[in-house]
Formats: structure tokens, sequence, C-alpha cells
């Protein structure tokens, strides 16, 4: 089953594409906070977009390019501009097909099996992309390039400082073991002073710092850490 996020802002077409999209065996959701377009394609991990442009707060020229930074995901605009410069931009921004408004359901429902059929050939049942993209509480995690992302902010980590990371975020609002985070740090822990973790747990709170997360790695006496972000405290 293919997941399909809607993003439009209309309440009533929004509706009637997730009607239709059940209907013919795809998976809809629709965009809720379009504030936070991204945050929600990364939580939701769609296999295709349904943009429209007029949105609230930023259009959907500029989600549209915020989401080609992270995945490759076919994006079909769905607009009632019907300008041919409109047309050109959605797809220099990095759309896959326009349809303008008014449409015809035949012909939306045409357009996704042809892009999805691109995008993940014709026998593709289930899709793994974004596999190394993920978000907790707000903050991207980019295991492909060690990178960690908050409100437009980004930091580039070591191997080990963003391992540490991932083991914390893995378990968000848990407690993480130092004897869990050693083994996942190191190969032969036997080897490794304990000193070392918590010079390695020092350094990426700074990091963190840096890009607006002061505080989120607590430390548990006597147990580990914890990571706390929004959303995953209390756990």
């Amino acid at each position: 089953m293919f997941r399909v996020l809607i993003v439009e802002d209309d309440e009533q077409i929004a509706s009637i594409i997730a009607s239709e999209l059940t209907r013919y065996g795809y998976e809809p959701q629709r965009v809720a906070n379009f504030a936070q377009v991204k945050l929600e394609f990364l939580r939701l991990q769609p296999d295709l977009v349904i943009m429209d442009i007029n949105l609230p707060l930023y259009d959907g020229f500029y989600w549209c390019r915020q989401i080609r930074v992270v995945s490759t995901v076919p994006i079909v605009f769905l607009s009632a501009r019907t300008g041919e410069m409109d047309q050109v931009l959605a797809i220099e921004n990095g759309a896959d097909d326009y349809i303008t408004k008014p449409f015809s359901l035949e012909v939306l429902r045409a357009k996704i099996h042809s892009v999805l059929r691109r995008a993940y050939g014709e026998y593709a049942g289930q899709t793994e992309h974004n596999q190394l993209l993920w978000e907790v509480g707000g903050v991207i995690f980019d295991e492909e390039r060690n990178l960690v992302s908050y409100e437009q902010q980004q930091i580039e980590l070591s191997l080990t400082e963003f391992r540490l990371i991932k083991c914390l975020a893995k378990k968000a609002g848990r407690i993480v073991s130092r004897e869990e985070l050693l083994s996942a740090l190191w190969d032969d822990v036997n080897f490794v002073d304990d000193n070392t973790l918590t010079v390695n747990v020092a350094r990426v709170r700074r990091r963190l710092e840096d890009i607006g997360l002061a505080g989120v790695i607590e430390t548990k006496r006597g147990q580990g850490y914890t990571l706390i972000l929004g959303g995953t405290g209390g756990a």
C-alpha cells in the first residue's frame, strides 16, 4: 500500500482526494500543521506527495525545495494556477508532475499511478526510502551525512558523536545505560576508559547547544543518560 501525503489547505478538496485514494487502495495522509510540512513529511515517510502552491505561511514551491533537500520522493503539484511560468517553477523546484484545478479525479489517479510506477517499478509493493533520515521531537537526524538539524540550523558530528546521539534518539525519553552506549560506540569496551564516554557526551552536549538544543541530554546518576526532545519526556 503506497502512502500519499496531501499538502492541501482546502478542506473540501483534501477530503475528496483522500476519499478517492482510499477507494483505490492508497493510504492518504493529510498535513495538519502547515508551518511544519517538512517535519510531517519526515514523520509520515510517504511514497508520494500531492502539493498545492497557495498554502498558509510558505507556498508549495518552498516546501517542495525543503523536501528535495532530504528526499527524492515523487511530488505532484495540484494548483489553480494555470500559468506556464507556475508550471515551469514547479518543475524547476523539484516537482515530477503538475495538474491544474479544476481537475478530474481520473486524471489525478492516472498521474499518481504513472509517477509511482516510474519511481518504484511496476511491481513495487513496499518501498524503503529515507531509512537514513528520521525525525524525533522536531529534530532531524541524517545518518548518511552525520547531520543533526533543528529549526533551520544544523551541525555535522563525527562518526562517534553521531552514533552516540543516534543511540539516545532511538530511545528518546528513556534511560540508555552507560554499558549500552559503550557497546554501541566501541567494538571492544574492555579497552575503553569509562571517562571517554563522559567526554564524548559532554562534547555532543556542546554541539547541540550550538543549534539551540541546550540541556536535552540528561544524566541519570548511576544509570546512564536520557535524551529529552519535544514530546519525548516522561517515558
